[in-house]
């Protein structure tokens, strides 16, 4: 499970290094709204590795905006699914 953690962390941070805190984020967000905990947990952590081994910036208000663009989306029933 670690290794999962760790090697999707690595990805966000390959793809998109300046946004791979927040595209976790997005991922953990759009998880928690669809009820998959599991995802949420997973993506959340996946978050928290981007945050210790990342360089790109963590501003809680980008994040905020994200969670509540994602809940938006999730009581129109337009959100995208996750990829856990």
């Amino acid at each position: 499970m670690k290794a999962r953690v760790r090697d999707d962390a690595r990805g966000l941070l390959a793809r998109a290094p300046v946004t791979a805190y927040y595209d976790a984020q997005r991922l953990a967000a759009r998880a928690r709204f669809a009820g998959d905990g599991k995802g949420f947990v997973h993506w959340a952590r996946v978050a928290a590795e981007v945050a210790r081994i990342g360089t790109g910036p963590m501003d809680i208000n980008v994040v905020r905006a994200i969670v509540d663009e994602e809940e938006r989306l999730a009581m129109r029933g337009k959100a995208p699914a996750t990829r856990s």
